[in-house]
């Protein structure tokens, strides 16, 4: 008698790890977390309390360290994930990798309960492994969609996957907002217990929800001779597949030009409320709607961009949303009013949603039917999210410090969402993928 889960319940079950991770994206690295945190991150007693003792004598202000942190933890997980992808792969044992980035997130999101006035070096730790367990999982996550679902339904299936993580991440972060805006119904609790509470839902519902993923997916496991060097044989896996990506043209040009509008979008995204809260001078009420409304919107425009990318295939989709990225960073340089900047978050949401699942079926579309060699692949596609994240960010906070001037640095965005359309025609028109 066959017990193994059909195959509809699979992927149903690979879905609900977008719904377990995606609090973290936006509770930790969007709304409560990043306000709370140059409050929390002090030196109790000292005449200079918001800057931060580094390697001894090294003092660094408090955002600036929070800052860092994630630049950190991104340059760690470019450097560590293709090495482990490797062994995964070679060992056949990608969910059990996933499930320890998962265990190490989940965690380190329960243990900045324990972040509190004066502790920066729990909230530094917490945040950084935090984020590196999120994005370790995610991209044997990823990896899975080749595996559990045929070409045609995998611009749905991400989109599905995205739209939950969207809804989930928005339910819990709306029951966190309640305990800070609405005190008197959790018997008064100060807004610092309300912030780490909301920590602390974090990893419980990102490790209980993230069981059903992990009980559902395949183990593919394989046998190995007791004298075989995994380290040796991850770093050979890895090779082949760079080697093989080298030879595959499309697969090349997507990674260059996911690479390019990657940077814009995820530059927007991080540094989206700084502009708002710097630029605009809008109060914080005002910035919560905000991320709100971006995540809300997104869902529409997940499953609008899998409608496109049907109609029309995967890469002409992707240019339309580019070119809509372009459009956008234009009207965000004359962007003035509260109103006009909500404006901007509904048209940010809109297309963000429909570039993230669309960019993540269109690699597993472009990738060879070889499932040994999945988790490999999608690690080279999480190294350009990651690079591209960390020099997006940076070269921003390097345009700011230069100019002053925000709108220049956003305005200067377009550049690389242009380039990045010159790759795309390329590549539509070299293989004619209406994929």
């Amino acid at each position: 008698m066959n017990n193994s889960p059909s195959k509809t319940k699979i992927q149903n079950a690979w879905t609900f790890y977008d719904w377990a991770n995606s609090v973290h994206s936006l509770t930790i690295t969007s709304a409560i977390f990043p306000i709370y945190f140059p409050i929390a991150a002090v030196v109790l007693g000292s005449v200079t309390p918001n800057l931060i003792p580094i390697l001894g004598n090294l003092l660094l202000p408090n955002t600036v360290i929070y800052s860092y942190t994630i630049s950190f933890a991104f340059l760690i997980l470019a450097v560590l994930v293709p090495m482990l992808s490797g062994i995964a792969d070679y060992l056949g044992n990608k969910k059990a990798f996933m499930r320890f980035f998962c265990y190490l997130g989940s965690l380190s999101c329960i243990a900045l309960f324990f972040f509190t006035k004066g502790s920066y070096w729990i909230g530094t730790l917490g945040f950084l492994f935090s984020i590196i367990g999120w994005g370790g999982s995610i991209v044997y996550y990823n990896s899975f969609l080749p595996e559990i679902a045929t070409k045609d339904e995998y611009d749905q299936l991400s989109a599905k996957g995205f739209a939950l993580g969207y809804i989930g991440s928005v339910i819990l972060l709306l029951q966190n907002l309640s305990m800070l805006l609405l005190p008197s119904l959790y018997g008064n609790i100060s807004s610092e217990l309300a912030s780490r509470i909301s920590f602390l839902s974090v990893g419980i519902w990102w490790l209980v929800f993230a069981q059903i993923p992990l009980h559902y997916l395949p183990d593919n496991k394989k046998s190995l001779k007791l004298n075989t060097s995994y380290l040796t044989g991850g770093f050979k896996e890895l090779k082949n597949v760079f080697i093989k990506i080298r030879g595959i043209t499309s697969i090349k040009l997507f990674l260059i030009s996911f690479f390019l509008y990657n940077l814009g979008a995820q530059t927007v995204m991080y540094l989206g409320a700084l502009f708002g809260s710097q630029e605009l001078h809008l109060p914080t009420d005002a910035l919560i709607i905000t991320i709100l409304l971006i995540q809300i919107v997104a869902i529409p425009g997940a499953f609008t961009c899998s409608y496109i990318s049907k109609k029309f295939g995967n890469i002409l989709a992707l240019i339309i949303i580019v070119s809509i990225w372009i459009l956008i960073c234009c009207f965000a340089y004359f962007v003035y009013g509260q109103v006009q900047f909500y404006v901007l978050a509904i048209c940010i949401g809109f297309v963000m949603g429909g570039i993230q699942s669309n960019s993540r079926s269109s690699y597993a579309k472009l990738c060879p039917n070889d499932e040994k060699d999945l988790a490999s692949f999608f690690s080279f596609y999480d190294v350009c999210d990651r690079l591209s994240t960390v020099l997006g960010t940076f070269l921003f906070g390097i345009i700011i410090q230069m100019t002053g001037n925000m709108r220049v640095g956003i305005l200067i965005l377009t550049v690389f969402f242009s380039v990045s359309l010159l790759f795309l025609y390329r590549l539509n028109k070299l293989n004619k993928l209406y994929i």
